[in-house]
């Protein structure tokens, strides 16, 4: 059998972490388009990827749904060793529940490089999707990322009922199955029960759809949707129809630096 020699280490080829974006093909980076058009090897986060990423490129591609955390490092372990291009290609950004972290710290501990190259968060696609600015002046400037608390748990002090708290901007994740339990701890913590809230269900894909309500009468309405996954939950003032205010960024009578 003919041996493989692994070449020397200034020939190898970082892994790379690549954000997929949220589902429509056109929402990758260009640099993330580029290399996976140059990869050899592609790990992808089976279903959340669509894969019209994968058409036409030459890498061997590999699904990661059905392998535990094990067998993708073994993967990306020896394309890297075999001086592969390596790419794993995660949805969204993979800052965000993406899973990296493990992985990141895997590769550290058998010092094989690697890169991350970011992606457009599904939080993004969706406020797209709603034609919404998440950010208001005078009504909210801030946004919270966060998910209910489920299989996965969530720090108490990082409860939605204590979130809700601010009355800013909150893009859910991984939720929406458990949404009579979001819009109870939501109401618990203070947003008021006529606050506008919407839902986007797989934004950006072909198949995308919008539920939109208020937070007292949501459940019911997505209840009766079948939406019950891939889905973000969007809720706060700033979501607003009736809302006027206007941005002093680019007033004729303001004075600023940036714009």
């Amino acid at each position: 059998m003919e041996q493989r020699h692994s070449p020397p280490e200034a020939a190898r080829h970082p892994v790379v972490f690549v954000g997929a974006g949220p589902g429509d093909p056109e929402l990758i980076t260009l640099k993330g388009r580029r290399l996976l058009d140059q990869a050899d090897l592609v790990v992808y986060a089976g279903s959340l990827v669509n894969p019209a990423l994968l058409d036409g490129i030459a890498a061997a591609c590999h699904d990661s749904a059905p392998l535990d955390l094990e067998a993708i490092m073994t993967l990306l372990a020896e394309g890297y060793r075999q001086g592969l291009k390596t790419v794993r290609l995660h949805t969204g950004d993979p800052a965000i529940y993406g899973a990296i972290r493990e992985q990141m710290q895997w590769l550290d501990r058998a010092a094989i490089p690697y890169e991350v190259v970011p992606g457009v968060s599904s939080a993004f696609a969706a406020a797209a999707a709603l034609k919404k600015e998440l950010t208001v002046p005078e009504v909210t400037q801030t946004v919270i990322f966060t998910r209910q608390a489920g299989r996965t748990p969530v720090p108490e002090r990082e409860s939605l009922t204590n979130l809700a708290r601010a009355q800013a901007t909150m893009c859910i994740f991984l939720s929406v199955s458990m949404i009579g339990r979001v819009v109870n701890d939501l109401l618990a913590g203070g947003y008021p029960a006529d606050t506008p809230v919407a839902v986007v269900e797989r934004a950006s894909w072909p198949d995308e759809q919008i539920v939109r309500g208020v937070l007292a009468d949501i459940t019911a309405t997505i209840e009766g949707s079948g939406i019950r996954k891939t889905a973000m939950i969007v809720v706060g003032p700033a979501l607003a129809e009736d809302s006027r205010i206007v941005s002093k960024l680019y007033d004729a009578g303001f004075s600023h630096e940036y714009r």
